[in-house]
């Protein structure tokens, strides 16, 4: 049986742990505290990855713990690094970000499109990247996350909270958490492994900030929120860019939830 060893077994960790164990794997989680079944490890921490068990393929998925530089130094620089050097010989997936586009005029962006973020964060990001490609591994580029129990747009539409930014036509990328489960599982089992590569992972119908809110009015019959100035302030930075996700699609893989409105009702 083949070994997958999933570094920060948390919301998208824990299913991507499911997706493997389903498909035949031995899958072994790994936490920065460990229990309920999981390893200890602090992925920043050479001796602490030296510990973890040799395994076929590595998932580096561990967050940041919404911190700064110094921790996107630390989880991703140093945290790929250590599993590089780790296991040499294994699949290894880096769970990058979509927000190292940098572009702010609505365009589609392909992993051929330049990666120039206006924030340290992204720009460590993309040197986390680089180790992990040179290394022959893949780095899956995810949009925002959404999924059972996580949609902060939804959270904000039924509190109250939300607000239509300006016209609203600024381009929401993300992608359902059972998806990109699905697309890292996808691209560790391709043959020949695309080492070196990188794949966006996002919806296939990326919508504008007031198609969303317009979907959910209709879904939920309440009113539209109100406009309101740009929020310049968002952690994955202000941008306005359709992530296209063709290039993952044309390996074999294709999302359950096209768009986000498709999801909404199984949220």
């Amino acid at each position: 049986m083949k070994k997958v060893v999933v570094v920060g077994a948390g919301y998208l960790g824990d299913e991507i742990l499911r997706v493997f164990r389903e498909g035949g794997w031995e899958a072994v989680g790994a936490s920065l505290s460990g229990g309920d079944g999981l390893l200890a490890c602090d992925v920043s921490d050479g001796d602490s990855v030296a510990a973890l068990p040799d395994a076929d393929a590595v998932v580096h998925c561990a967050a940041s713990g919404r911190g700064g530089a110094e921790a996107y130094e630390r989880v991703y620089v140093r945290g790929c690094e250590n599993l590089v050097g780790r296991f040499p010989d294994a699949k290894l997936v880096f769970t990058s970000s979509s927000s190292v586009y940098g572009q702010k005029d609505g365009e589609t962006v392909t992993e051929e499109s330049a990666a120039e973020p206006d924030r340290e964060t992204g720009r460590l990001l993309l040197k986390a990247e680089e180790i992990v490609k040179n290394a022959g591994g893949v780095v899956a580029r995810l949009a925002g996350i959404y999924g059972p129990g996580r949609s902060v747009m939804l959270r904000k539409f039924l509190s109250g909270e939300a607000v239509i930014e300006e016209d609203g036509c600024r381009f929401i990328n993300q992608i359902h958490r059972d998806d990109a489960a699905s697309a890292v599982f996808h691209l560790i089992n391709l043959d020949p492994f695309p080492g070196g590569q990188v794949f966006n992972v996002s919806d296939s119908v990326t919508l504008s900030q007031l198609e969303v809110y317009r979907g959910l009015a209709q879904i939920f019959g309440r009113d539209l929120p109100p406009c309101g100035p740009r929020d310049l302030n968002r952690k994955r930075g202000w941008t306005h860019k359709r992530v296209c996700n063709t290039k993952l699609r044309e390996s074999g893989w294709e999302p359950v939830y096209k768009s986000y409105l498709d999801a909404v009702r199984d949220l």
